[in-house]
């Protein structure tokens, strides 16, 4: 999930002019976001789920405020006990991110680094100029992470899983979590055999998983139908062990409600064991991000 306080850091993507993109008008969402406001979204939620620890992914703020937001964050969990996890921000083909990262780790609650790496030929899809896992600066601030003990939020593209599940067998011993189911963005035969492939090249890496959120940024009018094969492929792919269900909120909330998708991911996980829920919506993420 994700916080912000556009009183205190700069987000460049919830600023005027707002910049277009894959998840279309962000203005219902472009205003302070808070702890209280995620709570009060997930207590609205289906009752047979309970938000009782959180993974704070980094929320896109500017480069030069990725640490003033872990310091915030840090706080919030000092004060608060939420959120349970951090993953922070850092662009790792900069010549400086070891200190960055130093900075990052020293934090108590801190777990992983994000960096939105997306790229597409399309324009109007792709995050970045070019495609930074071809990037040797970018591989060799990577290659930096084991250090400090580090996971990497994995937010690429399908035609980018390739390339990520050759650096994933480079690095073993750094866990990467794949977000976003994937994000496949490519709706036609070509490119869902293009997810597909992907995924399952990086799911032959046991250092890879998945989280099972955000396909709504890609369908905005989804069904549970149309949810239905990316989440039982995914789960079928990566395995019970693997397979995380985040709420992406507030950007999901662009496209419904924090109930509508637990609800939804319930129905479409009913044939789970009881056992196999627990690991999906919590005793893997516990695992997996150390809380």
């Amino acid at each position: 999930m994700h916080l912000w306080d556009l009183a205190r850091i700069s987000y460049p993507w919830l600023t005027a002019p707002l910049p277009a993109g894959i998840t279309g008008d962000v203005t219902p969402i472009a205003s302070p976001y808070l702890l209280d406001d995620y709570l009060r979204d997930a207590a609205a939620h289906d009752s047979r789920v309970r938000v009782a620890k959180i993974v704070h992914v980094e929320a896109g703020a500017h480069s030069a405020h990725s640490l003033a937001e872990t310091r915030w964050l840090q706080s919030l969990a000092d004060t608060r006990g939420f959120p349970h996890a951090i993953v922070a921000h850092a662009e790792l083909e900069k010549p400086e991110v070891a200190t960055l990262l130093a900075d990052h780790a020293a934090h108590r609650n801190v777990r992983g680094i994000r960096q939105i790496i997306n790229w597409h030929p399309d324009p109007a899809k792709t995050y970045t100029p070019r495609d930074l896992l071809a990037d040797e600066s970018w591989q060799r601030g990577f290659a930096l992470l084991a250090r400090y003990g580090l996971s990497f939020d994995l937010q690429i593209y399908p035609s980018q899983m390739p390339s990520a599940a050759r650096l994933a067998a480079r690095h073993p011993d750094t866990p990467m979590i794949l977000n976003h189911t994937g994000m496949p963005c490519d709706k036609d035969a070509a490119g869902i055999e293009a997810w597909r492939t992907g995924m399952r090249a990086l799911a032959a890496q046991p250092n890879v998983s998945v989280k099972i959120s955000g396909l709504a940024m890609l369908d905005w009018r989804w069904t549970r139908d149309s949810l239905k094969p990316f989440v039982l492929e995914t789960l079928e792919t990566f395995g019970a062990e693997r397979v995380m269900i985040a709420s992406n909120f507030p950007v999901d909330r662009l496209f419904g409600t924090f109930a509508g998708f637990t609800g939804a991911y319930l129905s479409l996980l009913g044939g789970a064991s009881e056992s196999e829920r627990s690991k999906l919506f919590a005793r893997n993420a516990e695992r997996i991000y150390k809380i």
